[in-house]
């Protein structure tokens, strides 16, 4: 059965991806590289390089909700308004948490798509 749903919980170093339906969950970490150089611009370099692969990692499910530090959440959401604009409208939320474990994640994440796919009329199934 294919993920219809996706949470992600970020900061500037690292990632944690779920995407889980009813009966699964698939689990991600994305960590952050960095690249000390002279370079002006570098650490935007690898924040874009980061996001990127944030945002690959995000492929697939149909719904997403991105949480993590208030800073974080910004620098992606611009991020994804100028890059990877196709996944906006996949983002049906944003929400600011402090560092929550997999499975407080996952239960936010379920209760969220949970009110979400009420809310708007969806068959739920998460």
């Amino acid at each position: 059965m294919a993920h219809i749903h996706c949470v992600v919980w970020l900061d500037h170093q690292q990632a944690q991806v779920l995407q889980f339906n009813t009966d699964t969950v698939q689990a991600q970490t994305v960590k952050s590289h960095s690249h000390p150089t002279k370079q002006h611009g570098s650490g935007v370099r690898d924040e874009h390089e980061f996001f990127a692969a944030v945002c690959d990692a995000m492929a697939g499910p149909t719904e997403l909700l991105v949480t993590g530090g208030h800073t974080t959440q910004a620098d992606f959401r611009h991020y994804l308004d100028k890059h990877r604009p196709a996944l906006l409208p996949l983002v049906k939320g944003w929400q600011t948490v402090d560092h929550p474990t997999e499975n407080q994640l996952l239960a936010l994440a379920r209760q969220f798509f949970l009110t979400f796919d009420r809310t708007a009329g969806h068959p739920t199934a998460s």
